[in-house]
Parts: structure tokens; C-alpha cells; sequence
């Protein structure tokens, strides 16, 4: 009789997801991906040395999956996922050695109602009275335990990265995935900011009390009355609306009713080469952009397999929107076949930038200028 060890356990669990066909989702962890392009030793240098000069910033991540810690209620395949555990203090050595100044640490409000089904990730049930709330409020203080035991330091104002950028720390700032734990109720919004939060993704994987997502039919055919109530308490209390996953008439609700400028974190365009339901159309993006927001460059392998395809995305969105409205959301760590799969390779994606003809002061917008800016707005610094 074979003894399973931990290791074969786990390798196992990935296989078995893997097989399920949507379950690439969140089972690749830093699978090597082809560059596409070469870099001289000094092209590497120059990007280094942007990198060390201009604060990059990652709008949208999961950086070692700590949603994943305490969770329970999980299906079977979200268990066998859940056990594959967290790795905060891998990713962050990859920030460090890739120069990335900070990032969105996200929750995933959404998780314990997921599955793996035959159209990819889904919300297969209800939540049980209470559930939401108690998941969000575990998950967000196992994000700010890391900043309690130094690994991170939590970025509570934009300030905040210069001054962490000195102390030679990595920024965390505090994300939702999904308001799924507001449960509609707009009065609770300013208590998670005052407890860490600065941004919440509205919607995610499950239509919940604030509108409809992307990747399933409508329920209420657009931003709901509680959904415009929340967005204007996190206008009122400094907390960044991001749009991603929301559907379109969600998300152009939402442009409506705010009166600060949004992202969309993770997201790309349809287009005559590739389309899918987690992209946006070209209307929605320039919308955005014209509310002064950014749109989060997405390196999932959907049309594209290497570095160099993430390099054309992001010019292809800068074609769209303009430099000003580009930001990086890499999803790392739970991203889709992800060819941006280490931050480590990030001074690789600036010199791709680089090599495409970009100057200098584009590509600081693009990897942090202007989500700096989105930030800086949010909370009435500047550029209301």
C-alpha cells in the first residue's frame, strides 16, 4: 500500500483540478513562461534602474493566495485548492528582486460560493446567513497580520509608498474582490475602510446585492439601488469602485453615480482577434478613461502565450484609452494561465515597453502614475 505523502497530496490536488477543466484558473503557480523578446544586459539595466527610480505599483493581486487561509464551506474542489496553502513570503522576495513598490492585496469576498463548473469559475450557491461578513472580516485580518509581522508594510494613503519605498519595505495596500460582504448595506463600507480597506471590487464571481457580473446573466439588469448607495460611500469615505467583473451596464451605472474616477484593475478589450467574457467593450473602457479612470492591464493567457503578447495588450489598451488611463493589474497569484507569472519579470515587461518605443515618463504612468493618481483622488488629495 502506497503512502501519500504531503507532497503527493498536493501535486495530486492540482492534477485533479487541472483535469476539471476550468480548474487552470487558479492552479498554475509561476509555471515558466517564454519572454518573447530579448533583452541586452544593458536594455536589462536601464529597466532596473527605471524601476529603482519610478514607484511601480500593481493595481489588482493576490499575492500568495492568503484568501485561502481558515476558509471554509468550500466545495471539494475549492478544499483541494485550498490545501495547496499560502506562500506570502515567496511573492514578496519576488517584488523585491523584480522592484515592484506595492501592491493591491485582495480578499475574495465571493470564495466560499465558488466552483469549478463546465464555463470556469462560478458561484454554485447562496451564502449562509452571516457567512459573508465573517469570511470578509478573517480574510482581512490574516492581510493585515502580514503587515503585523513585518513581511509588508500596509499602505493606508499614497503618501504612504514613498515613505515605504525609503524604509526599503514592499506596500500592501488592502482590497476586496467582491462586495458580497456589505450584503447591500451601504453603512458598512466606511467601518472596513477605517479597518484597512481602500478599494472593493464590486462584484466578482457571484451576482450579489450590488448588480450583475460579466460572465453570467443578468439578475438585475444593472447597478442596483444599494449597489449606487455603496458607491457613493466609498466616494464619501476615500475608497477606490473598481469595476472589474462588473457587467456593462453594472459597471456604466457605476460611472454614472461616481463622482471620483474608477478602475476596471484586471481587464483587456474585445476585439476582432480575441474576445471573452472577462474582457470589456472598447465603449466602456473609453468611458472609464473619460472619468479620469485607468484600466488595469491584464497578463491572463487569453489570446496571448508569452511576455511579448502582455507588451502588445498594453499597447493595444494604450491605443484605446490613451497613456493616461493604463495602469498593471497582474492578478499574480490567481490569475488565468498567467504569462506575467513572477514579479521577478517585471524589469523584462518595462524593457519590452522600452523596446516598443515608449518614453520614460510613459511607462512610469503605466506601471504607477496613474493608478497614483486614481488613488490620490479617491481620497480628495488632488485631481478631484
Amino acid at each position: 500500500m502506497a503512502i501519500l505523502t504531503r507532497r503527493g497530496f498536493l501535486l495530486g490536488s492540482a492534477a485533479a483540478l487541472a483535469a476539471a477543466g476550468a480548474g487552470v484558473f487558479w492552479v498554475t503557480r509561476k509555471t515558466p513562461v517564454p519572454v518573447g523578446f530579448d533583452l541586452t544586459e544593458e536594455e536589462l539595466a536601464q529597466a532596473r534602474a527605471f524601476l529603482a527610480a519610478h514607484p511601480a505599483i500593481d493595481s489588482h493581486a493576490h499575492p500568495g493566495r492568503t484568501f485561502v487561509r481558515g476558509a471554509e464551506n468550500l466545495s471539494a474542489q475549492l478544499w483541494l485548492y485550498a490545501q495547496l496553502g499560502s506562500f506570502e513570503e515567496e511573492t514578496v522576495a519576488d517584488m523585491r528582486e523584480g522592484g515592484l513598490a506595492a501592491s493591491a492585496f485582495a480578499s475574495v469576498s465571493d470564495f466560499q460560493t465558488l466552483d469549478l463548473t463546465s464555463t470556469g469559475l462560478g458561484a454554485v450557491r447562496e451564502f449562509e446567513p452571516g457567512e459573508a461578513f465573517a469570511s470578509h472580516k478573517r480574510q482581512l485580518a490574516n492581510l493585515k497580520a502580514l503587515g503585523e509581522e513585518g513581511l509588508v508594510s500596509i499602505i493606508d494613503k499614497p503618501e504612504d509608498i514613498a515613505a515605504t519605498r525609503s524604509a526599503g519595505k514592499v506596500g500592501a495596500i488592502l482590497t476586496a474582490e467582491g462586495g458580497d460582504f456589505l450584503e447591500g448595506k451601504a453603512e458598512r463600507v466606511a467601518p472596513a475602510y477605517a479597518d484597512g480597506l481602500r478599494s472593493i471590487t464590486l462584484v466578482h464571481y457571484k451576482t450579489n446585492e450590488l448588480g450583475d457580473i460579466m460572465t453570467a446573466e443578468p439578475h438585475h439588469n444593472g447597478l442596483t439601488d444599494a449597489g449606487a448607495d455603496v458607491v457613493r460611500e466609498m466616494n464619501r469615505t476615500g475608497m477606490i469602485v473598481d469595476l472589474s467583473h462588473a457587467s456593462e451596464a453594472t459597471a456604466f451605472g457605476a460611472l454614472e453615480v461616481s463622482a471620483r474616477p474608477v478602475v476596471a484593475s484586471h481587464t483587456h478589450i474585445h476585439s476582432d482577434a480575441v474576445s471573452s467574457p472577462r474582457f470589456v467593450s472598447h465603449d466602456l473602457a473609453k468611458a472609464v478613461a473619460s472619468a479620469g479612470g485607468v484600466v488595469g492591464a491584464w497578463p491572463a493567457g487569453i489570446g496571448i502565450s508569452d511576455l511579448a503578447g502582455f507588451v502588445d495588450r498594453t499597447l493595444e489598451l494604450i491605443d484605446a484609452v490613451g497613456v493616461d488611463h493604463v495602469c498593471l493589474g497582474t492578478d499574480m497569484d490567481a490569475n488565468y494561465q498567467p504569462v506575467l507569472e513572477t514579479y521577478r519579470k517585471l524589469p523584462h515587461f518595462v524593457g519590452g515597453l522600452f523596446q516598443r518605443g515608449l518614453h520614460e515618463e510613459e511607462v512610469a504612468k503605466i506601471t504607477g502614475g496613474n493608478f497614483m493618481r486614481v488613488f490620490e483622488a479617491a481620497q480628495n488629495l488632488s485631481h478631484t
